[in-house]
Order: structure tokens, then sequence, then C-alpha cells
């Protein structure tokens, strides 16, 4: 597996924790993990669950949809022949969305105030369950993070398992990074938030350009089939 499919799945997931949708749903996991302040092994132990469910939750998701299409003959066989001319069009429509320049606006949450409540009296295992459901919870830009660049680069380099375990391992890495904070030196989580807020406008938008100017190298190269490799 090509190692830049690699990156690139841990940098979608990377970038749609930081994204202000899922960065809530991420707060809200990190006050979570941060109730036993005092206590460094839990604080831990609830990142790490809050990890591995987020991972396991678009594993799970990122399998059951890549076997769904390879499962019918006639939808591979499609993929087979139609992906690359498909991906243009797909990273121009995911790079306008991150750049603001379409906006969808209804979200899909699973966690509701009795989950939190729940959640808020019950044991670190809870992290597992507020990760899977979390993760599972979709705003238009992890929406179109997941589905519209995650599965088709799953499809290209025909990974079931190991991309979508990457995504969710990097929409997870901002939250196990504030739960080192929270244990270790927990006076710097509300200037790391501060600054992550500040930086995630501006990575959003690189990732935004970088995306519709990859999909139209795709759609010239492959669509229109002209050769811009310069010699």
């Amino acid at each position: 597996m090509p190692w830049l499919a690699i990156g690139t799945a841990l940098w979608l997931g990377i970038l749609t924790s930081i994204s202000p949708c899922p960065l809530a749903t991420n707060i809200a996991a990190i006050s979570f993990i941060g109730r036993q302040v005092q206590r460094t092994r839990l604080v831990l132990l609830a990142g790490l669950l809050y990890v591995i469910g987020r991972t396991l939750a678009y594993l799970a998701l990122g399998a059951v949809v890549m076997a769904g299409l390879m499962a019918s003959g006639d939808i591979a066989r499609f993929l087979e022949r139609y992906l690359n001319e498909i991906l243009g069009p797909l990273l121009i429509l995911v790079g306008m969305v991150l750049l603001g320049l379409i906006e969808f606006g209804s979200s899909l949450t699973l966690v509701g105030a009795n989950v939190q409540q729940r959640a808020s009296k019950g044991g670190a295992w809870w992290a597992l369950v507020l990760g899977v459901l979390f993760a599972l919870s979709f705003c238009p830009v992890s929406a179109g993070l997941f589905f519209g660049g995650l599965l088709p680069l799953s499809a290209a380099n025909r990974s079931r398992f190991v991309l979508p375990a990457l995504y969710g391992l990097g929409t997870a890495l901002p939250v196990i990074a504030f739960a080192f904070l929270i244990a270790f030196a927990s006076n710097y989580v509300a200037r790391a938030f501060d600054r992550l807020t500040q930086a995630e406008r501006r990575i959003r938008l690189l990732t935004g350009v970088v995306f519709v100017l990859a999909g139209v190298y795709m759609c010239l190269t492959h669509i229109y089939g002209l050769s811009l490799m310069v010699w």
C-alpha cells in the first residue's frame, strides 16, 4: 500500500477531528476524560478507550461499506473502470466543502443529553462508548471527508481495514494528546485549545485548495486525457 495513501488517510482523520463540529464532540469527550484529573492512570485509560472506540467505529463502517461495494461484481467492475474519472470531481466537491463554498445545514448526532448524563456518572469504559457514538455522529465536513475522501481512497487501494482504521486513529489523536496534557500539564489545555482552533481554519483551507487542485489534475488527466507531465 502506498505511503501516500497511508499518510492521506491519517491526515483526513486529523483534519476531521479539528473541524468545528467534530471538535465540539471532542471537547465533550475531553471534558469527560478530565473528570478524574487527579488520577493520571484513569485519565490516560479513558483517553485510550476513546481512541479505540473511534478507531473501531470507522474501521467497522469502512469495512462494511467496502465489502458491500466489492461484493457486487457489477459495482466492483464499474469502480475498477471509472474510479479515476470519479475521483476528480469528487475531490473538487470535497475541497469546495472544506473551503466553505458549499454548505449543508444538517448533522447526525447519536449522543443526546441522556447519553452524556449517563456517561458523566459512569466509569472510564464509557469513553469507549462515547468514542463509537461520536465517530458515527456525522456533520457535513466529517461526512464529506469520510465518504468523499476516505472511502474512494480505500477503494482505489483496495483497503477495507487499514485505511479506515488509520482514519479513525487520526480523528482521535488530538483527544489522546489532550488526555496527556490533562494528566501531566493541565494548565496548558486551554492554551492548546485556543491555538488549535486558530490553526484549524488555515489547515482546512489549505487542504481544501490541495483537494481542488488534485481534483482538477485528475479530471484533466483521466477524463480529458491531457498529459501534464513536464520533462
